[in-house]
């Protein structure tokens, strides 16, 4: 297993696939923010700006500018459902920005967004009991990782202790990736 300062391999195109998984996942619970703040685009933006990554595009500052602007929408959405379905389009656009380091921390840049919208799609269901979870996202995300995903996640260390459900969510994903 590789130290945190350790250097890892990092292809451009397993950047890409790591993007548009992350974009895919987030663009799942982008309703439950929309529904919330219907004329604010920050999160659908930054979920378009990381799928043009993955599409081939380049990354730019205003590629990691939509990731901030996203966060801030989150930290402005009184629905804990809009709050992590901002924050996971925050996750996808940073995906694009996952370092070669052996750290733990860059799990997150790889399954935050997929962690982020299964605790929307949780508080989805809690706020509206016609919601059902059945694994939804979590599950969804299991299931269509592409090859990069864990790839990837086996040159890092596992998922980091800490952040409460999402990061219950963050490392139950990241072990069922790597068995």
């Amino acid at each position: 297993m590789p130290t945190e300062s350790d250097d890892i391999e990092l292809s451009e195109h397993e950047l890409r696939e790591i993007a548009g998984y992350a974009a895919a996942c987030a663009r799942r619970v982008l309703s439950a923010f929309e529904q919330s703040l219907p004329a604010d685009t920050r999160p659908r933006d930054a979920i378009d700006a990381a799928e043009a990554f993955a599409g081939g595009g380049r990354r730019t500052a205003a590629l990691r500018q939509s990731a901030w602007v996203a966060y801030r929408a989150a930290r402005e959405a009184v629905s804990p459902a809009a709050v992590d379905a901002a924050r996971a389009a925050s996750h996808a656009a940073a995906a694009a920005y996952l370092h070669p380091k052996a750290s733990a921390h860059q799990v997150k840049h790889i399954l935050g967004a997929a962690a982020h919208a299964a605790r929307a799609e949780e508080w989805a269901a809690a706020e509206d009991r016609s919601v059902r979870v059945t694994g939804g996202t979590l599950d969804w995300a299991l299931h269509h990782a592409p090859a990069a995903v864990p790839a990837v996640l086996g040159r890092l260390p596992a998922a980091p202790p800490g952040d409460g459900r999402v990061g219950e969510l963050l490392r139950e994903l990241d072990a069922a990736l790597r068995a």
